[in-house]
């Protein structure tokens, strides 16, 4: 890709070494489109990137425009429920095919030659393609340009593409994390996860690059002071790192909410009684944000819009139908509730992080060596990122 030659190969080495000593991403990956441009293409892009939710296309024959970093994308249901993902582009002259969300009632229709697709991203008419009322010809082969897809997956309810095509199945750059939460869930956990069809969800635009928000979850250093009414229950002496493979957080040995809000929820039959008050943290990299407790779940997709520009998408996950139930609807409000204020409270910190990002006197910082070790643990794996790319280039 066109950005690979341009990596500052000697700042992201610097990157790389021991947190003593070492500096974070300097200022430039969070303020100019051209790097923003470098993790689309060698961050998010080799590796696995959500890019929306599956319950976001509600009815068979679904589509959804997203714009992934500026790359015109289509989620789509077909007529049998399968969901996949195309480039947003007609194969003729290149047009954006689809503007709007929304259900399709026959084909999907370029605007600009009239050429359609099916739901499963087919050629299907090409009018006067061969001259006037030739809507066939022996030299053009519709079976060769139908939409162009992507390499995608699902996994609680996230949509995940590849954009490069070639990294690990996407179960198995999960599978350091699913086997180690076996502890909580069992074998069958997953399996239990429930979504509110009208509930459970929201958005929050915030004014920083997708890596700050990132290394701000990673960590628990700033609970003390960002997070007062969490930390009087699960303080920051009560939370311990998190980091292999693809992934870095923190747990809890204290989450309470259960007792502090009064969400008396079902809870999944396989978490060990005597730890019903750990709970844990961990961001998957490079752009979703997990949590579990004994009682719930959430995903959150961080949508890069600009260099200074995020959207955090979260949605809650209860256990099993039973949760769903009206009588526990205030239990579920008061969940939603408490993590609207958690991630309220972070605005402020990423804010000033990316406003900070415009200083000379600023340029990669320094890490605390015992609190920082997720933060830099993620700064070290986009670095390599970028590094691997360079080398192949």
């Amino acid at each position: 890709m066109g950005t690979a030659n341009l990596i500052p190969v000697e700042i992201l080495e610097t990157v790389l070494s021991p947190i003593e000593q070492a500096h974070g991403l300097t200022n430039p990956f969070y303020t100019d489109n051209l790097y923003f441009e470098m993790d689309r293409d060698h961050v998010m892009g080799r590796n696995w990137a959500c890019i929306g939710f599956a319950s976001d296309l509600p009815t068979n024959a679904y589509v959804k425009p997203v714009d992934f970093m500026g790359l015109p994308l289509l989620m789509m249901r077909n007529r049998e429920g399968r969901v996949q993902v195309f480039h947003n582009v007609c194969s003729h002259r290149g047009v954006k095919l689809v503007q709007e969300p929304g259900e399709v009632q026959g084909v999907i229709r370029c605007p600009y030659h009239s050429w359609t697709y099916d739901l499963n991203g087919a050629l299907r008419g090409t009018p006067h393609v061969g001259g006037i009322n030739q809507h066939k010809d022996e030299r053009f082969a519709c079976e060769k340009h139908g939409l162009k897809p992507l390499r995608s997956e699902i996994w609680m309810d996230m949509v995940f593409v590849n954009l490069s095509g070639d990294a690990p199945a996407l179960q198995d750059a999960l599978a350091p994390l699913t086997e180690r939460w076996t502890q909580f869930l069992g074998t069958d956990g997953m399996s239990l996860m429930r979504r509110e069809s009208n509930g459970g969800a929201m958005a929050i635009e915030v004014k920083c690059n997708w890596k700050l928000a990132v290394e701000n979850y990673c960590e628990a250093y700033h609970l003390p002071w960002v997070h007062p009414s969490l930390n009087t229950y699960s303080r920051l002496e009560d939370h311990y790192n998190i980091l292999f493979d693809q992934f870095a957080g923190q747990g809890s040995y204290a989450y309470n909410l259960s007792d502090v809000a009064g969400t008396h929820l079902p809870t999944f039959p396989s978490w060990p009684a005597d730890r019903m008050r750990n709970a844990e943290y961990v961001a998957f990299f490079p752009n979703v944000l997990l949590g579990i407790q004994a009682d719930h779940a959430f995903a959150m997709m961080l949508e890069p819009i600009e260099p200074g520009k995020t959207v955090e998408h979260l949605r809650l996950f209860y256990v099993g139908d039973q949760a769903l139930e009206p009588k526990y609807e205030a239990a579920r409000k008061a969940v939603m509730d408490s993590w609207r204020v958690v991630f309220a409270e972070d605005i402020a910190s990423v804010e000033g992080m990316q406003k900070g990002r415009s200083s000379p006197g600023y340029n990669g910082g320094a890490f605390s060596p015992e609190m920082d070790i997720p933060t830099h643990y993620f700064h070290k794996w986009t670095a390599q990122q970028l590094l691997d790319t360079a080398k192949q280039a």
